[in-house]
């Protein structure tokens, strides 16, 4: 991420490419819910630091349980404790030194370059078709690419839960996109976020986006698209 902070969501329903009006849809089922709630969650944190407010809310934020995923209640009780004594202008540094230069960035949390070496590659273009197919395209203005891991993240809240003009998708779905885009790189650059020098807030951030993106994988790894409950 070089010159301006990202700030805002990275994709937005594209009129053009799936319709227009306000879609409808029942309520998620829990799961989901709280699918979706990580999702935007890590995307935000992925994308820009959190404020005071933000540190706050997690700090005074319940427990996971994560039926038996044990991984993901230790990570995500390590990032309430981290929010709770962390202080928001030395978190906004921390990310700044991690993925904000005029030059080049320490960390490149992005698809194209963890699976080519190159920024804006072939990855990215493949992802912008698939996209397209979605309906989603990159808000007007947003600098970032759509295969940042935070921009990634919010497709896939947007999959689960919609958005305006856009119905939620199914599992399927969520799957082809989770699969093609996320899981060939994600744990190499959450790796990367753990181990860099700088990291100290995000060490912990990068362990709990880890956590529960494994549970995706594995669930994703063991779904039958067949099955109609997928589609």
């Amino acid at each position: 991420m070089s010159g301006e902070q990202r700030t805002g969501p990275s994709i937005v329903h594209d009129d053009a490419g799936a319709g227009t009006g306000i879609a409808t849809s029942a309520p998620l089922a829990d799961e989901d819910q709280a699918r979706a709630d990580f999702y935007g969650l890590f995307a935000h944190l992925l994308l820009a630091p959190p404020d005071a407010a933000l540190l706050g809310a997690l700090a005074a934020a319940d427990p996971v349980a994560a039926a038996g995923e044990f991984a993901l209640e230790d990570a995500w009780l390590k990032l309430t404790q981290a929010a709770s004594v962390v202080d928001a202008a030395l978190v906004a540094d921390e990310f700044s030194a991690l993925f904000i230069s005029t030059g080049t960035p320490l960390l490149n949390p992005y698809g194209s370059f963890y699976l080519t070496g190159h920024l804006n590659d072939a990855p990215l273009a493949a992802l912008r078709q698939d996209l397209a197919h979605l309906g989603l395209a990159r808000a007007p203005g947003v600098g970032e690419f759509e295969d940042h891991l935070g921009a990634l993240c919010e497709t896939m809240r947007v999959l689960i839960q919609g958005g305006p003009g856009m119905r939620p998708r199914g599992l399927a779905a969520q799957k082809a996109l989770f699969e093609a885009h996320i899981r060939p790189w994600y744990a190499a650059c959450l790796a990367d976020v753990a181990h860099a020098a700088d990291a100290n807030f995000y060490r912990v951030v990068a362990g709990v986006v880890d956590a529960f993106l494994s549970i995706e994988a594995q669930a994703f790894a063991v779904l039958d698209t067949t099955d109609p409950i997928a589609a």
